[in-house]
C-alpha cells in the first residue's frame, strides 16, 4: 500500500471532491498548521464541540450512549477539563475513493501539550465530516482552537479496489454531518 503524495491528494480533492473545502498549501502563520502537506492533509477542527461532563452522573456505555454525558459549545476556543475529553468535527467533508484507506494522526503541537487526537481509519467509499476525539491527558485545563489544524490524514492506495466498501455495507456513519455520537 503506497502512501499517496501531494500531487495525488490535490488532484483527487479538486477533480473528485475528495476534500471540501480544500486548502492548497499549508497555512501556519500564527495558527496550528492545516492544509496540503507532502504526503498528507492537515484537517481543521470546526467550532462545534461536545465536552464530556459528569454533571448528571451518566454512565458511558457505547451500546446505550447517553447524550447527557456532553455539553454542547460553539466557540472559537474549547477548554477541555483536566483528564477529560471533547468531541468535535473536521471543517472539511471527505469522500474517500474505493481503492484508498485513510489513517489519521494527531498534530505534534497538541501531542506535546498532552492532548491526544483519535480517529478511526476512513474506509473506502466512506464520506462525511470526521468526528474527532480530543483527550486531555493532563491535570490542567487544555485549549483546542477552532478553524486551525487538528490532525493529519495519510492516504494509502490499495493494490486493487476492495471487494466491499463502507458504502456497499451501508455503514452506520456514512454521510455524517456535524459531531456524531456513538451508534450501535
Amino acid at each position: 500500500m503506497p502512501i499517496l503524495s501531494d500531487h495525488w491528494i490535490r488532484r483527487a480533492a479538486l477533480e473528485q471532491g475528495m476534500i471540501e473545502p480544500f486548502v492548497e498549501a499549508q497555512k501556519r502563520d500564527g495558527v496550528i498548521s492545516y492544509g496540503l502537506s507532502s504526503y498528507g492533509y492537515d484537517a481543521r477542527v470546526s467550532d462545534d464541540f461536545k465536552i464530556f461532563t459528569n454533571v448528571d452522573s451518566a454512565v458511558v456505555d457505547p451500546k446505550d450512549f447517553n447524550p447527557k454525558s456532553f455539553v454542547d459549545r460553539k466557540a472559537d476556543v474549547c477548554v477541555i477539563p483536566p483528564n477529560s475529553f471533547a468531541l468535535a468535527r473536521t471543517v472539511e467533508y471527505f469522500r474517500i475513493p474505493r481503492d484508498v484507506l485513510v489513517i489519521c494522526l494527531g498534530k505534534s503541537t497538541y501531542a506535546r501539550c498532552g492532548i491526544i487526537v483519535n480517529v478511526t481509519p476512513l474506509e473506502p467509499e466512506w464520506e462525511g465530516h470526521v468526528t474527532l476525539e480530543f483527550s486531555n491527558t493532563t491535570p490542567l485545563p487544555a485549549r483546542i482552537y477552532a478553524n486551525e489544524g487538528a490532525c493529519q490524514f495519510l492516504f494509502l492506495k490499495g493494490d486493487q479496489p476492495c471487494e466491499t466498501s463502507y458504502r456497499d455495507r451501508a455503514g452506520k456513519y456514512q454521510g455524517q454531518r456535524g459531531v456524531t455520537l456513538p451508534k450501535l
